[in-house]
């Protein structure tokens, strides 16, 4: 009887000491913020058709 209750508590510890041993890894940084590239790209596009237009034009 002893002896499984050491086993018991032997075996309770080596598991419990084996989770707490363990190397947590370091939260994950969040993402860095979007730019915002739609408005910009729409008014690069519309001033560059106003531009060409006028270029052929002349």
């Amino acid at each position: 009887m002893k002896k499984n209750l050491l086993l018991v508590l032997f075996t309770v510890l080596i598991f419990t000491s084996m989770v707490n041993g363990q190397i947590v890894p370091p939260p994950v940084p969040p993402p860095p913020p979007g730019l915002p590239v739609d408005g910009g790209l729409i008014v690069l596009l519309l001033s560059g058709i106003i531009y060409g237009v006028k270029k052929i034009k002349k």
